[in-house]
């Protein structure tokens, strides 16, 4: 059964679980399978899909995907679902279509609204922070959009802690406070743990984490090699065969072992403990096909922790980082 958070200090519940489009659900895919993804999760209570302009590949394709299997089985359920969708990194060529700046922010959530045949986002998120742009005008740019009707509320990706904090203020000063805040946070990646977390919660914002299973790695997948299909296996993947040590393997075999005794696969439990804080709203979760969405679901059927757990937990952890 799905659980749900309020996010931050609104009056909007998030599930625990959210399904991420940026692999899996492009051009390049199976659309049979994208489909049948989206409606499973849908009928489990995954109510929030995660997409950004530049999700597919190509560019663009998940969006156009996402829109069509709305359309076609799920539109008379629109209102119960949270629908986000960013702007930030190239999306095409020439001095406008990558950044953080008030042009590019418009033109994208205009071709993101008309590729999902959506009327407005949920959420939409700056998705990461540009150093060429003043933080002032991308926030601009974003409350302008809620005000135009384009998008409900805002989200920030990956700002450091110091843009992080400039940025909430501005929103806030405006009446439009930053909804959500989005970061890469699992088992191997505790930084927001540092800073983001105590900003989020200070400032009233919901966390939701991205690759909370640090791309694979946190699985049984790599406990004995790399798999052919496996994301370190593809030389343009964002897992790097590199980084898949044999530190890192070590670790994931010790955390293997508790979660087989609390009757958890190694994702289930790496899933539940990224939801132990109760700070972070939602996780993230990508997935290649049925089969994998349902092993994440699972997660949800015990994440609580003894105290004795976290301990064991930190001292395996120590000085792995990916």
């Amino acid at each position: 059964m799905m659980h749900y958070s309020y996010c931050g200090n609104s009056g909007v519940q998030l599930p625990k679980i959210s399904l991420g489009l940026w692999h899996n659900f492009g051009f390049a895919d199976d659309y049979g399978t994208a489909r049948e993804m989206v409606i499973h999760a849908f009928e489990q209570g995954i109510t929030h899909f995660d997409l950004a302009n530049n999700y597919g590949p190509p560019p663009g394709s998940a969006e156009s995907n996402f829109g069509k299997i709305l359309k076609e089985d799920l539109s008379s359920h629109r209102d119960q679902m949270i629908i986000s969708s960013k702007a930030g990194h190239l999306m095409w060529n020439g001095p406008y279509g990558d950044g953080s700046s008030r042009k590019y922010l418009m033109a994208s959530i205009n071709q993101s609204l008309k590729r999902t045949g959506l009327e407005y986002f949920d959420i939409f998120y700056s998705h990461r922070y540009d150093p060429n742009t003043p933080v002032e005008e991308t926030m601009q740019a974003l409350v302008d959009i809620v005000r135009q009707g384009k998008a409900l509320y805002i989200g920030l990706s990956k700002y450091p802690p110091v843009q992080a904090r400039v940025a909430m203020h501005y929103l806030k000063e405006r009446d439009v406070p930053c909804f959500i805040f989005q970061d890469k946070y699992s088992m191997f990646n505790r930084l927001p743990e540092k800073d983001i977390l105590n900003i989020t919660d200070e400032f009233g914002s919901g966390f939701i984490a991205f690759s909370p299973l640090a791309q694979g790695l946190l699985t049984g997948k790599y406990l004995n090699g790399i798999p052919e299909d496996s994301r370190a296996a593809n030389p343009s993947g964002f897992l790097q065969k590199e980084q898949v040590t044999a530190l890192l393997v070590d670790k994931v075999k010790q955390l293997n072992v508790m979660a087989a005794l609390r009757g958890q696969t190694m994702a289930e439990m790496a899933l539940a403990w990224a939801l132990r804080d109760k700070r972070v709203t939602s996780l993230i979760v990508g997935a290649r096909n049925l089969e994998q969405l349902q092993d994440n679901l699972k997660a949800l059927e015990n994440i609580s922790f003894s105290a004795e757990e976290l301990q064991q937990i930190d001292a395996i952890l120590d000085g792995a980082t990916l």
